[in-house]
């Protein structure tokens, strides 16, 4: 089975909003509610929990459509950091297939943050597991890249045909992500910064594909300005 972990636990600060920008509504729809429709609507999705504080909770299950609710298996608690928060879903979707008798094969991890993501995106990253540990998708650097020692300095000119930006969602095999990361415990995991670093550590095949521009994470207030216009738009 495939299931998804989306993560809504941030806070968004960046962004200017009295709320956390997931929950920021465009036409009466939360940001999450983007990927929330876009996962009811994969077909390749068995079932999804979310990543959320308690305080956000009953207005997130207010807006789940019927869909929706027959893929929702519940609720996990952010953790001190985006990576023990996949930790934390990784739990308790583990707790919940032990429990009825299932097995999670694949795990699929996406942000809230980012809800131009469609079906057709996350099935195309589904199947790219096939023959693989994970998946990342990634964009290729178009401007000029250059790494700096001090922050003030050029020392280096990198290779942007070497440089790749990655990007949600990323999808592995279950089990072998979920002992990836139980391997870092208890104080390797608060240093990860990305969804695949525990999986490259742990030596397992991830592949990079092919991302989507328009599958942008919302993180500055110009992010946001972009997201509503384009809804406005419509």
């Amino acid at each position: 089975m495939v299931v998804a972990i989306i993560l809504s636990g941030g806070t968004g600060k960046r962004t200017g909003l009295d709320v956390p920008k997931q929950y920021f509504k465009i036409k009466d729809r939360m940001i999450i509610d983007y990927s929330l429709e876009a996962i009811a609507k994969c077909d390749d999705i068995d079932y999804f929990c979310i990543v959320a504080s308690s305080l956000w909770r009953d207005k997130i299950e207010d807006s789940l459509s019927s869909d929706c609710k027959d893929k929702f298996v519940g609720f996990a608690n952010p953790g001190d950091n985006r990576q023990l928060s996949i930790v934390s879903g990784l739990h308790l979707i583990k707790d919940y297939f032990d429990k009825n008798g299932y097995t999670a094969d694949t795990v699929l991890i996406h942000d809230a943050a980012r809800p131009n993501i469609t079906s057709k995106l996350l099935s195309g990253y589904i199947k790219d597991l096939e023959g693989h540990d994970g998946v990342m998708p990634v964009l290729t650097m178009k401007d000029t890249v250059y790494q700096s020692e001090d922050g003030k300095k050029v020392s280096k000119l990198l290779d942007r045909k070497k440089i790749f930006a990655g990007q949600a969602p990323e999808v592995f095999c279950f089990d072998k992500y979920l002992k990836a990361n139980e391997s870092l415990f208890p104080e390797k995991i608060k240093k990860i910064n990305g969804s695949s670093e525990p999986a490259i550590l742990a030596g397992m095949d991830v592949v990079m594909v092919e991302g989507s521009e328009s599958n942008y994470k919302i993180t500055t207030k110009e992010d946001l300005d972009k997201f509503v216009q384009e809804q406005l738009s419509r």
